[in-house]
């Protein structure tokens, strides 16, 4: 079947936190797997309305990122999900953010980034395609 057991696949959205005049990407840890790095990303919900701004919200709650969606990036497409990728300029951090509790975050350069989250294919995958990436 390849949808987890839905009937359609999941809508995930997610936000690249970037701080493009330092070249740097904000990363967090995963709630599941502790030493594992993930960006901040999660399901759509129709109280989102807009796809970006779920990435938004998904970016404050996990990561106490605040700032603009700057930037489409792509939307991947798997059997059991598909992932929308948003660019956010980060204009500030949160002390205390929902998650806090559960998560680290670490300003990293690009390269960084990458190696850290290169474990989950899709997110690798969208990182590559942004603003931040090496030109190919």
């Amino acid at each position: 079947m390849g949808t987890k057991g839905r009937e359609v696949p999941r809508v995930v959205c997610c936000a690249i936190p970037i701080n493009s005049a330092a070249g740097k990407v904000l990363v967090i840890t995963s709630r599941k797997r502790q030493d594992f790095w993930v960006l901040p990303k999660g399901g759509w919900e129709p109280t989102d309305v807009k796809l970006e701004a779920a990435a938004s919200r998904e970016a404050l709650e996990e990561a106490g990122v605040r700032g603009p969606i700057t930037r489409f990036v792509t939307t991947i497409n798997s059997p059991s999900t598909i992932y929308h990728f948003y660019e956010l300029e980060v204009s500030s951090l949160d002390k205390d953010w929902l998650e806090s509790k559960e998560r680290r975050r670490e300003w990293v350069d690009y390269a960084e980034a990458y190696r850290r989250i290169v474990w989950k294919p899709e997110l690798a995958q969208g990182l590559s395609l942004s603003s931040l990436a090496p030109q190919r």
